[in-house]
């Protein structure tokens, strides 16, 4: 259970959290190991803590795959391993009416922030940039991916995506189709992604150094701003078709981004939204963020967008 929202994170009817791999064409020759499942098996990205996800094919963390008839060849050293794993307390708990809950939610979030780390320090090692995409279902977060991803590859730039869904990996086919690779997390329940089921997707994805790697939250605009992934930049998107003052009735969502995409703006003919004035709302929430105006459906303003994912790849290569 999420320690913050409640929600049965990792649960839901029929199973917990699942990853897929739908295109991974190069993710052997980079190291990864792929236990997200790359031959379409789903497994709870929870219920397990594969303690030895760190080891690097020899054998030596101290577990053993015999019987298991797979090997690893050697290669860049995978993702670290879990903060359970390594030491950290996070989970588990009574909740009682004396405390406990504010107890039990510092620890899952500790336990998040340690693992984000671990990530962070991973995609810098490959000169990765990770950008974690949030907003309300329906804002368009797809279909700018979509095109970003077209485009982007196009360009000879590799981009890949994690796609976070309750379920289906519907959003994962259309982001397969437009050419890139993806790996699709489904959270059962659960309303947000977490640091874990990163770099369990990670793992999967294996990105090619130099890459970009754009994280697409599952809709929600409350849990996902309180769980770092170990991203290089936050992006909330929101459309023309939502409220204007979305930005002062979820400030803290608007709070920790580093970018505010508001999108669909090839509708603003057609509906009640000031673009001014969700902006004004935006910066009262965070002062000094940066705010586009694009339409993914027909191109408008993808040029800035995409100027700014160039200038958070080299902050983070310096």
């Amino acid at each position: 259970m999420c320690g913050t929202c409640g929600c049965a994170d990792g649960g839901g009817e029929g199973g917990g959290t699942r990853i897929t791999g739908l295109t991974r064409s190069h993710a052997h020759s980079n190291g990864g190991h792929a236990q997200g499942g790359h031959d379409g098996h789903g497994h709870d990205g929870h219920g397990h803590d594969h303690e030895a996800r760190g080891h690097d094919g020899h054998g030596h963390d101290g577990h053993d795959h015999g019987g298991h008839g797979h090997g690893h060849a050697p290669g860049p050293a995978p993702l670290p391993p879990s903060a359970a794993a390594a030491g950290a307390t996070g989970g588990g708990g009574t909740v009682t009416p004396d405390g406990e809950t504010v107890t039990l939610e510092q620890r899952v979030l500790a336990k998040n922030e340690d693992l984000a780390a671990r990530n962070r320090v991973w995609l810098a090692e490959r000169d990765i940039v990770a950008v974690n995409m949030m907003s309300s279902p329906g804002a368009g977060k797809t279909t700018l991916l979509e095109r970003t991803v077209r485009e982007l590859t196009g360009r000879g730039r590799p981009v890949a995506v994690i796609e976070g869904d309750q379920e289906t990996t519907l959003d994962a086919e259309r982001i397969g189709a437009a050419g890139g690779d993806v790996v699709q997390i489904n959270t059962g329940a659960g309303c947000h992604l977490d640091a874990e089921m990163t770099r369990d997707a990670l793992t999967a994805l294996a990105p090619t150094p130099g890459s970009l790697v754009l994280v697409e939250n599952v809709g929600n605009l409350v849990c996902p701003a309180l769980f770092d992934l170990g991203e290089g930049g936050r992006a909330v998107i929101i459309s023309v078709t939502e409220g204007t003052d979305k930005p002062i009735k979820y400030p803290h969502m608007f709070a920790v981004a580093d970018l505010v995409i508001i999108n669909k703006i090839d509708l603003l003919p057609y509906v009640d939204f000031d673009p001014d004035q969700c902006e004004k709302y935006a910066m009262s929430v965070n002062p000094g963020v940066r705010v586009l105006r694009v339409s993914a459906t027909t191109g408008e303003g993808m040029p800035d967008w995409y100027d700014w994912l160039d200038e958070r790849h080299r902050q983070a290569v310096r």
